[in-house]
Parts: structure tokens; sequence; C-alpha cells
């Protein structure tokens, strides 16, 4: 008899352990796993209770839970959507969420591990569940600034811009943009065609260009990086020289490298890297590439973040620098052309750490999570990414993007500010031919950073198409996105 006790107390027991095992497993280990799976009715159904937090520009909402008649019992609206569509992205209870909806999902909806002891006070209280509100880094005018440029000139591309000492993102815009409140209403079928009519359109307004998307040829605001790695090394000065001719045959290749405008870098001989960083010459920098490493000017990008995976909170497209198999590769590389391509906020990184003595500092689109009592639940600090060139070779190479703009003849020239030292650079990439072997539109750039002697902004801009059917898919990288980042950077100023 004591024998069978044994083992049914020794089952029981076991049993026991099994069940604190599957429900520790379920409340603690699974738990986040199983509230966000699709088919989890229940989470879906608790979050008709919620209102939803907002998300502030300023301390203005723009995006926000409005009351209904419904079982839903919210509506989450936007306000004005299109204008941070690249910010907030959207949301929806079955039909998906993305941007700062996605990122902070749990902060504004009540449920992350924070807020933990706020939801069993509200319970005890009686007091209705609500979730967390998320302030921006985003300035208001200067998001604006960079919204109506692009969209006065109907660019597509995209404009990011970013304060150098804190890598706060003061603006984030994405053209064409879209209506968040298209789909994120509380009507599934209307989410669904309104989801595929934008997928539809030819020109994607549900991309990110500034953080995501396929990536753009950096073209030569990529010489920027190869400038730091050449300076960095100790392999070049901005007073070294380089032969200077029309044309050069890249090594053990058939292809002919050539100047934009395809004469020589100035009228000498020779040609130093200043010069050719002021009017943007492709021969003297793929010289100077060819005599380092190869893989040096990739190893400085990834310096500046390319190859890594940021989160700002939203997920970027980690931009990419492989590295080249030979020196013909070592040359097109090094001019921002052949595998290299970036987004806008990483061209901007570049910019920021130059501006910031050589420290890049971790981008950050999210200032502050606020409890809706109005308690700071969590603050962003400004926090050190790396450190990839030191303070001597950030100086010589704003000194030289400065000349850029100050030379009346520089290719930066358009983005100077009276009463302010500005350093910029311009870039146009080559994106392939068409099927008649003639060149498809180029995707042209600017980026800068104001006042050079105390840096408040830094900008990147990126224009798809060459300017785009406005324009005939004409005009170059010194004036159609120079004249943006010029904009960005005097409402910075202003503000």
């Amino acid at each position: 008899m004591n024998k069978q006790l044994k083992f049914l107390s020794r089952t029981v027991f076991a049993m026991f352990l099994l069940l604190f095992f599957s429900v520790t497993m379920i409340q603690f280990v699974s738990a986040d796993e199983l509230r966000a799976n699709p088919l989890n009715q229940r989470t879906i159904k608790n979050g008709y209770k919620v209102e939803r937090g907002s998300i502030l520009v300023g301390g203005d909402p723009i995006a926000f839970s409005t009351p209904t008649n419904d079982t839903f019992r919210y509506l989450r609206s936007y306000d004005p959507g299109a204008l941070y569509a690249p910010v907030t992205g959207y949301y929806s209870r079955q039909q998906g969420m993305t941007g700062l909806e996605s990122a902070m999902n749990k902060e504004l909806s009540g449920s992350a591990d924070a807020q933990f002891f706020t939801r069993i006070m509200n319970t005890i209280n009686g007091v209705k569940p609500q979730g967390s509100s998320i302030d921006t880094t985003i300035d208001a005018s200067v998001q604006q600034a960079a919204y109506d440029a692009m969209q006065e000139f109907a660019f597509e591309g995209a404009v990011v811009a970013i304060e150098p000492k804190t890598g706060r993102i003061l603006a984030l815009v994405s053209t064409p943009s879209y209506d968040p409140n298209l789909l994120s209403s509380n009507d599934d079928s209307e989410i669904i065609a309104n989801y595929e009519a934008l997928g539809a359109e030819e020109m994607q307004p549900l991309v990110n260009r500034a953080i995501g998307g396929d990536l753009y040829h950096p073209g030569s605001v990529y010489k920027l990086v190869t400038a730091s790695a050449a300076i960095e090394s100790g392999a070049a000065t901005p007073t070294t020289e380089f032969d200077n001719p029309a044309s050069m045959t890249l090594p053990q290749s058939s292809t002919v490298m050539r100047n934009s405008d395809k004469q020589t870098c100035g009228s000498g001989a020779k040609a130093t890297l200043e010069t050719s960083i002021i009017y943007s010459c492709n021969i003297p920098i793929a010289e100077m590439a060819m005599g380092m490493d190869d893989d040096a000017v990739p190893k400085m990008a990834r310096a500046f973040g390319f190859e890594q995976d940021l989160g700002i909170p939203v997920e970027v497209t980690p931009s990419v620098a492989p590295a080249p198999l030979d020196k013909a590769q070592v040359a097109m590389s090094s001019i921002g052309q052949l595998d290299v391509r970036t987004t806008p906020l990483q061209v901007a990184m570049v910019s920021a750490a130059i501006a910031n003595g050589g420290k890049l500092m971790s981008p950050q689109l999210v200032d502050r999570v606020i409890t809706p009592d109005l308690r700071v639940e969590q603050e962003v600090k400004p926090e050190l990414m790396n450190e990839p060139i030191s303070a001597k070779t950030a100086e010589a190479v704003a000194g030289m993007m400065e000349k850029g703009v100050s030379d009346p003849t520089g290719f930066a020239r358009l983005s100077a500010i009276d009463g302010v030292r500005v350093a910029g650079k311009t870039g146009t990439a080559q994106t392939g031919l068409d099927a008649n072997g003639n060149d498809l539109p180029y995707t042209l750039w600017y980026t800068g950073f104001a006042p050079v002697d105390d840096p408040k902004v830094s900008v990147a801009v990126v224009i798809a198409n060459g300017g785009g059917s406005n324009f005939d898919f004409q005009g170059g990288s010194y004036d159609l996105p120079t004249v943006v980042g010029k904009r960005v950077m005097e409402a910075v100023l202003n503000g």
C-alpha cells in the first residue's frame, strides 16, 4: 500500500512540476510571441479596450486615437498624415503596422514591461487602460521645410536632417508620401483595397526612401568616406597631388573613367585632393584609392555605419560597401559606384560625424516615452556609436567641404547661406543603361552641415531620376538637391 501511495505521490508531484513548467513557458518565456501571433484573437480584442498612446512632434500629436461608437472603441488617426508618414508609419489591428507604430507598439499599447505596475494599479483603481505616448526628435519646422521643398518640384527621393552632437533626427522625409489614414481604419476590406491601390502606384509611395527600399548608389558624396580613409591612414592630405588626365582606363579592364565634365580636374597636370573634392573629380580620387589597401575604403565605410544594423528604433536597411576584388573595382567603388549602395540616413550620418569632430552619434528618432499621467517613463540619451576618424581628419575633410561651398565655382556653392559657414558635397550617381545603351536618369545627391564652427545640423538629400519628369530628367547635383539641402539647413538655423 505504501509503495502505491509513494508512486501516486511522485506522479502527482511530477505532474505539478510539468504544470509549473508549462505555465512558466506560456506566461513568461513565450508570452511575447503568443501576444504577437496574428491568430491570437484575445490580443486583438484586448487591443480594442486600450486607448493607444499618441506620437508627438514638439508636444503636438501627429498620430492619436479617437473614440468611436463601434465595437473597436477607437480609431487611429493621423494629422497631417502624409507629412509624417515616414515617421509614424500606420497602424491597423489585423492588417499590420509600420514605422514608430510598429517599433514602439508595446509602449503605445501599454503592454511594455515598464508599464507592468501601471497596468496593475489601473486595474485596482478602475482606470481605463491607456498606452504611453512617444515624443519624437522631429522638429516640425524642419520637417515641413524638407517636405515642402521636395513637393514643390515633385521630386522622388528623401531628406534626412540630424543634429550632429546628439544624433537626434530633426527631419525624415520620403517622397512621394501617402496618407496613413487610408491604412488605419477599422474596416479590413477597406484597408486591403487601399493598400493594393498604393502598392500598384508606379512611384511606390509606401517605400520609405529615407531609411529603406532598394537603396541608392551614393556617387560622389561617397568621396567623403574615401577622403577620410586616405587622410586618416596618412596616405594623403588635402594638398597631396595626383595625375590629372581627362580620362583613365582602369587596370586590367576596358572601362574608361572620366570626370563628370569629361575634362581634366582643373587646368594643371596635377590635381590635389582638395581640388578633387571641390569640383567632385573622379580620376584623382580613384588614383588615390588604388594607392591604398583594397579594403581601406570599405573598412572606413563600416566605421561610419555601413553594414551595421541600425534601429532608430524603426528598422533601417543597412547600407552596403562590399570589399572590391581588384584595382578596377577599387577605383569604381571609391567614387560611390559599382556595388556601393546607401540610405540617405547613412549619408547624413557621415556628414554628422565629420561635423562632430570624428564622433559618430547613434541616430535616434525618439526622445521620450510619456505615461498617460505625464510622467517620463523613458528618456533616450545621446549615445556615441563610433569614432571613425580623428578630430584632425574631420577638420581636414570639413575644410575641403567648406571650400566646395565658398569657392565661387565649387560644386556645392548653391548651398551657401549669408553669414554662415557651410560645408557641403554634391554627388551624381549613374544608375545603368537603357535597352538602347543610353544612360538612365541619374541619382542626384547633396550632403552638408552648418555652421562649420558650431554644427547644428547635417543633412542628406537624394533625388532619384535626375530631377524627374518635371525637369525632363535634367539637373545636376550642384543645383536641385543642393537647393533643398540649403532650405533645410536654413530652417534649423532660423528655428
